[in-house]
């Protein structure tokens, strides 16, 4: 067995130094910076996408996206949202070659109120019952969609406004249920329920477009934690039109406002590629909007995994033969991956 061997610059941190992998012969991993294993926050394994909106896949396309993370140095997901029976499996089975997954299981929302590919309609009074059913299962997350437009059959109808979901006192419950067991809550949200959500208790707030420095004040005190997934919220897209262009500035503009204050109200900030994104570019955009390069790396590496309660061995890392401070570029093709102590790229 090859002792692989990195010597070079670690980040965050930016520290000298000389690491070891494995037992057997030496040879040196090429790269001259590198980060621990990558997080991938907000996740969607099982989504896909095809003319008609969002659709639910299968686990053999399931599995090519968790390969498909780890080459690309991510050691941990937290998928969000999906196919319950294929991501739960992936939780309970954890395989050296893949990454980490926790895993939420169903998307929680109401008839007419999400992707009618995506979901399972729960209703206010199925609710608790179905947040028992993820748990019970082996959910460590559970997944609300506290806030949507009304949606048709061909997805959300244009113009109609974002909504709440379910009323706030059975958050609430919601909430009080999931930390019972143990678990945490994971909510989906891009209107302005979402300063509710946060005093109910919810753990981590998803997009969050609209989040306030209110908001922010009260998720950090009891060490909340923010997934703005900007590639999905305010990434640019050949096909808009001037208007979208417009207001995705507006909204990119107020979102770093609020990441700049993230840090100074001590929220974890979580990078997630949604179902359109990846890390890498999730960190750059951290950086075009609020947080500087340590910052944005941290929330991709050592902030997650405390954050998640991740147990990071030490086998994981990400080599790169640029600074990805400086050339932020260079996340997108690392040199080399150690994935739970085994080289894999």
């Amino acid at each position: 067995m090859t002792t692989w061997t990195f010597d070079g610059v670690s980040l965050p941190v930016d520290k000298s130094v000389r690491l070891r992998f494995g037992t057997g012969d030496e040879e040196k991993l090429p790269g001259r910076f590198a980060l621990p294993g990558l997080v991938d926050a907000h996740c969607h394994l099982t989504v896909d996408a095809d003319e008609k909106g969002p659709l639910l896949t299968d686990s053999a396309q399931a599995e090519d996206r968790l390969d498909q993370l780890a080459q690309a140095g991510v050691s941990a997901v937290r998928d969000v949202g999906g196919r319950r029976e294929i991501t739960l499996r992936f939780a309970r089975e954890p395989r050296e070659d893949r990454p980490i997954v926790l895993a939420a299981g169903r998307f929680l929302a109401p008839e007419g109120r999400y992707f009618p590919r995506l979901h399972d309609p729960v209703e206010a009074d199925e609710l608790l019952a179905a947040v028992e059913a993820e748990l019970n299962d082996g959910a460590t997350w559970v997944k609300l969609v506290a806030d949507f437009p009304a949606v048709g059959p061909d997805g959300p109808i244009r113009g109609s406004a974002i909504e709440p979901t379910y009323e706030i006192g059975l958050i609430e419950q919601v909430v009080a249920t999931v930390h019972a067991k143990g678990g945490r809550v994971a909510a989906h949200t891009n209107g302005t329920v979402v300063s509710e959500l946060v005093r109910a208790g919810v753990d981590s707030i998803e997009h969050g477009t609209v989040i306030t420095e209110r908001d922010l004040e009260v998720l950090g005190a009891r060490g909340g934690a923010w997934t703005p997934t900007l590639s999905a919220s305010i990434d640019g897209r050949p096909d808009e039109t001037p208007e979208q262009r417009d207001r995705r500035r507006t909204k990119a503009k107020y979102l770093t406002s609020m990441l700049e204050l993230a840090d100074r109200y001590g929220v974890t900030v979580l990078t997630g590629s949604d179902a359109v994104g990846s890390v890498a570019r999730e960190i750059e955009l951290l950086t075009q909007h609020g947080l500087d390069a340590t910052q944005a790396m941290a929330a991709a590496t050592t902030k997650a995994w405390d954050y998640l309660g991740l147990l990071d061995d030490g086998g994981n890392l990400v080599t790169y033969d640029e600074d990805p401070r400086e050339h932020p570029e260079t996340l997108v093709k690392p040199a080399a991956v150690i994935l739970h102590g085994h080289r894999i790229r």
